[in-house]
């Protein structure tokens, strides 16, 4: 649960502010989540609040309007009703509304997998291009850069502060562990 950590909200916003400096921005940022049935968010599931959130901040952070950004729901499956707008159907309706330079990415992956390159990716580009699109980038997810790195450890710390096992002695030895994951993440990014 870390929609609205400020580390990870950091590391989208640069990852989007890099891509934009090797490939130039597209008229349109998506941002496309896993879905979740609609039943679960009508019984409760703070999901669809914290999606909108991310959506918000990270929007914030890349000083873009609402306009700007594009939210969406991606990977359903089964017959019942989903988070709405799907999609795939808003890459294929979004060249007719006169978008055709497009970037998408999927906040809500900590890595990228089948759901984000081969439906995104691939399916989600060939659905945009085919429907009149021009230009598509898929934002890769964070995967292993030390920023994910540096902002899950400090979430994790957070998270572990408030079990009695991370408090008083274990504390330090917490730290340890911190400090380690933080200088294999900034090894990795130097090789």
């Amino acid at each position: 649960d870390y929609h609205g950590d400020v580390g990870h909200l950091d590391a989208l916003a640069e990852s989007v502010r890099r891509h934009w400096a090797l490939h130039g921005r597209g008229q349109k940022l998506l941002l496309s989540f896993h879905g979740i049935p609609q039943r679960c968010v009508l019984a409760g599931d703070p999901y669809y609040c914290q999606c909108l959130s991310t959506a918000r901040l990270l929007r914030e952070r890349l000083g873009l309007c609402a306009e700007d950004v594009l939210l969406s729901f991606q990977s359903r499956v089964g017959p019942e009703r989903w988070l709405q707008p799907v999609t795939d159907a808003t890459l294929r309706a979004l060249p007719a509304q006169g978008v055709k330079r497009l970037d998408v990415i999927c906040p809500g992956f900590a890595a990228d997998c089948l759901e984000t390159l081969e439906e995104i990716a691939l399916r989600g580009k060939a659905d945009f291009l085919g429907a009149g699109g021009e230009s598509f980038h898929y934002i890769p997810a964070l995967n292993a850069e030390p920023a994910q790195v540096s902002a899950l450890a400090d979430l994790l710390g957070t998270h572990l502060a408030g079990w009695p096992e991370a408090a008083g002695h274990d504390a330090p030895a917490y730290a340890a562990l911190q400090a380690d994951a933080r200088q294999r993440a900034a090894h990795d990014s130097n090789r």
